[in-house]
C-alpha cells in the first residue's frame, strides 16, 4: 500500500500545481501579429481576445477584406502561441506522473 500512498501524494501535488498553472494562464498575455506587425492581437492564456491594434494605414474602406484577413491571422497567431505555452506548462506539470498517450487533463 505504500505505492498507493505515494501515488495519491503525487496526484495531490499535481492538483495543486494545476491550480497554479491555471492562475498563470489567466494572467498570461500573448501577442500575435500579421501583415509585418501592422495588425496585433493580444490574447489571454485561455484564448480570450484582450486587445487589437491596427496600423492606421490599413484602414481603407476599399480593402476591408484584406484587413479582415489580417485580423483573423493575428488572432490565430496569438492563439497558437497561447496553446504552445499551455502545452509547455502541462508537460512540466505532468513530468513526474506518467499519463496514458492521448490523455488530456481538463481545461
Amino acid at each position: 500500500m505504500k505505492n498507493l500512498g505515494q501515488m495519491m501524494k503525487q496526484v495531490q501535488d499535481m492538483q495543486a500545481r494545476m491550480a497554479d498553472m491555471q492562475d498563470k494562464l489567466a494572467d498570461l498575455e500573448v501577442v500575435g501579429t500579421a501583415g509585418g506587425g501592422m495588425v496585433k492581437a493580444t490574447l489571454s492564456g485561455k484564448g480570450e481576445v484582450k486587445a487589437l491594434k491596427i496600423d492606421p494605414s490599413l484602414i481603407n474602406p476599399a480593402e476591408g477584406d484584406v484587413l479582415e484577413d489580417l485580423i483573423i491571422a493575428a488572432i490565430n497567431d496569438a492563439k497558437s502561441k497561447a496553446d504552445q505555452n499551455k502545452e509547455s506548462e502541462m508537460s512540466k506539470l505532468t513530468g513526474g506522473l506518467p499519463l496514458p498517450p492521448g490523455f488530456k487533463l481538463p481545461f
